[in-house]
């Protein structure tokens, strides 16, 4: 976020322009590093607490909020430093340095180590990081504006400053996280405002007084820098094991999420366990039941589907289970995030778990937004099975509203099924409902039913079509879950998963989101 830049006080507008000199052009082009650094830093915080936290919107509108709150009451402290301005720029930048480096890093030990105080340690930092970037380009433009004019000086820096913010904004999301992470990512731009000290260091080496400290001061904040740059991984996976009890064994970030895979090789939790952005995917153990529930009462009551479409699910056990069914011609996957296909097909421990589903000849992977998707294809599928993370932030929630299932509805064929997870119906019980009420609401009929999944506890599911549901007269041989004696259970709710009146989830309204996180908010 470009900086807010107060008005220089005392300084004759009509002072001389003069030709730059090196001073004048090194200081603007530290200008577009500490912008480019503030930006970052916001960033990061904001994508960390939408991680931990949810609700993307909530977190990055309250820490920018904080953000530029921070940042004006560091504008307004810069008044009260008179003397010595390049001697306090230099502290100051390695203060941003060590704050704003680190506070990812922090931030990830905050969340392992003592979750209950994850909120207090991130508007903390925002708060301090933000104060110290508000210092920073007023005491650029005072001692800038020894040698140029007011209007040439504030029209420089800003230029300067949006320049920096533009180019961080861009390389965030397409190569910084991605590559990087956000831990190395914050480390790395802690090194550069470092860098930008040691720079002011050389530039003011005559008028600054006890050379030699700020000089051990730099090349001490570079060291620690250094080191925890180097170290990154480790720290992280450290976090990530105590975290989440068992040793991640595979993290990644994506520009849509943070993957870990965790793995557990003894009795009781054996297995694989997948995490986006913290919230449980699946465990290797009970897997089976979840995506056989998912999968088998949609696909059997159709008889022999041949078009099959799967939105979510780039884990590739829900294709794993379309695959029993030798009528299938084709499955279509559309996955939002290439890295989890990826993974998923590459990966040969995760390939295994998905019986190399994702490399069927009969599987074809689409690396794109679903609702999109739907947008743009005219293709007609018998079954459609739909496996998005729950709505715990308004980019997923869209994803249950009465626009979405419509467009779900017209690429559904006439005889058709499609098949949604719902969250549970007992921790949930209104989420669920609503969704419930919300397909109803886009012209399909609804089948509720659940299953209780170990890891889970009782989950929903509900099944959508243009035609009532049939019961199937058949399931796959092979079914370690699922029989036909005891489907029937699965479509009978006792009192407490009973329906309850509900809203329709609209994208003008995205009310499931808020019932979701108050529900599911009660037992964390």
């Amino acid at each position: 976020m470009p900086d807010v830049i107060p008005t220089p006080l005392n300084h004759p507008a009509d002072a001389p322009a003069g030709r730059p000199q090196a001073v004048e052009v090194a200081l603007l082009a530290s200008v577009f590093v500490i912008a480019a650094c503030g930006l970052l830093y916001e960033l990061v915080a904001g994508a960390l607490a939408s991680y931990v936290l949810g609700d993307s919107v909530l977190q990055f509108s309250t820490v920018i909020g904080t953000y530029l709150f921070a940042m004006g009451i560091g504008s307004y402290l810069s008044r009260f430093f008179d003397r010595q301005l390049p001697a306090h720029f230099l502290r100051i930048e390695l203060l941003v340095a060590l704050a704003g480096g680190l506070m990812p890093l922090l931030l990830y030990l905050a969340n392992a180590w003592a979750p209950s105080g994850f909120r207090f340690a991130l508007y903390g930092l925002v708060l301090a990081v933000g104060a110290l970037v508000g210092l920073e380009v007023p005491l650029v433009m005072r001692i800038l504006r020894r040698n140029v004019r007011l209007r040439e000086l504030v029209s420089q820096v800003l230029t300067f400053d949006y320049l920096g913010a533009l180019a961080v904004s861009l390389a965030f999301p397409l190569l910084l996280a991605p590559h990087l992470g956000l831990v190395r990512t914050g480390l790395l731009f802690g090194l550069m405002n470092a860098l930008v000290a040691l720079w002011a260091l050389w530039l003011f080496r005559h008028e600054l007084r006890r050379r030699g400290a700020h000089l051990a001061a730099c090349l001490g904040v570079l060291a620690v820098l250094a080191v925890a740059f180097a170290l990154a991984e480790r720290v992280t996976t450290l976090a990530e094991d105590h975290l989440y009890a068992d040793r991640a064994v595979i993290t990644e970030t994506t520009p849509y999420q943070r993957i870990v895979v965790t793995h557990h090789p003894g009795e009781g939790r054996a297995g694989y366990r997948l995490f986006l952005n913290g919230n449980l995917q699946f465990a290797e153990r009970d897997e089976y039941r979840y995506h056989e529930a998912l999968v088998h009462p949609a696909m059997s009551a159709f008889g022999a589907p041949r078009q099959v479409a799967v939105l979510g699910g780039g884990d590739g056990m829900a294709v794993r289970e379309i695959l029993k069914y030798p009528s299938v011609e084709q499955v279509t996957l559309v996955e939002l995030d290439p890295a989890m296909t990826r993974l998923f097909t590459q990966q040969p421990a995760l390939a295994a778990l998905n019986g190399h589903s994702l490399s069927s000849p009969r599987v074809r992977i689409v690396n794109q937004d679903a609702f999109t998707w739907l947008q743009q294809t005219t293709q007609t599928f018998d079954v459609m099975v739909v496996d998005f993370p729950d709505p715990t932030n308004f980019n997923v929630g869209k994803l249950y509203t009465t626009s979405f299932y419509a467009l779900l509805a017209e690429r559904l064929s006439a005889s058709g099924y499609a098949v949604v997870q719902t969250t549970s119906p007992l921790v949930a019980r209104k989420s669920f409902w609503t969704v419930v009420q919300t397909i109803e609401a886009a012209g399909l009929r609804a089948v509720p039913y659940h299953a209780n999944v170990p890891s889970f506890g009782e989950w929903g599911f509900v099944i959508a079509s243009h035609r009532p549901w049939r019961w199937p007269a058949s399931l796959p041989a092979g079914l370690r879950f699922l029989t036909l004696p005891s489907l029937p259970l699965l479509f009978d709710f006792p009192a407490d998963m009973a329906r309850v009146p509900a809203e329709v989830n609209r994208l003008s309204n995205q009310v499931l989101v808020q019932t979701y996180e108050t529900e599911w908010g009660r037992i964390k």
